[in-house]
């Protein structure tokens, strides 16, 4: 496995943000806790899939 640079890193750690924000916002709207679950494995997703950062 290839070690993270630090732009990787953060890309990850933004990704991971915005997941938790989309999840807690669903979840406060349809009262269904598992919209956060959801929400972080969707920002891990984005975080990963996104293009790589240039250095």
């Amino acid at each position: 496995m290839a070690r993270l640079t630090p732009a990787r890193r953060k890309q990850l750690i933004v990704g991971l943000v915005m997941g938790i924000i989309v999840g807690v916002v669903i979840s406060f709207f349809t009262g269904f806790w598992l919209w956060l679950a959801a929400g972080v494995v969707m920002g891990l997703a984005t975080g990963a899939i996104m293009k790589p950062p240039t250095e």
